[in-house]
């Protein structure tokens, strides 16, 4: 594995370690799933890296994973709602989040479980 991918990874790494600390409090759902989209994000580029694609400096996972769709399988939905959330977990739920509002502890852990699941796909793909 290149260097590069493998730091990706272990970026993408420290913020699933981050998500899933924080799982244990509502107060912090949002921030949950800011490191929960930030470790989808970072494992996608691991992913466009080992295909010596430069990633795109975005912060949009659509756009990231446009560019490597047909090559790997995500749940669209799933990606969507977590891409809505980079910034707007940042901010108060009156700008809009989810469709109920700011994320509960519940949105947090479903959208942990799938940045825990994607992670680990990419990072025993990459590890062939």
């Amino acid at each position: 594995m290149k260097a590069s991918v493998k730091e990706w990874l272990d970026f993408a790494g420290v913020d699933l370690l981050a998500a899933e600390r924080l799982c244990i409090d509502e107060k912090l759902a949002s921030v949950v799933c800011f490191h929960c989209q930030q470790c989808v994000e970072k494992s996608l580029k691991a992913l466009l890296e080992s295909k010596d694609i430069i990633p795109p400096k975005t912060h949009d996972l659509i756009r990231i994973y446009g560019m490597i769709e047909g090559q790997f399988d995500i749940e669209e939905d799933m990606l969507a709602s977590l891409n809505g959330l980079y910034i707007d977990s940042r901010y108060p739920a009156a700008f809009g989040l989810l469709p109920h509002g700011k994320p509960a502890i519940e949105d947090a852990i479903k959208f942990f479980e799938f940045a825990r699941e994607l992670h680990q796909r990419i990072s025993d793909q990459l590890k062939k």
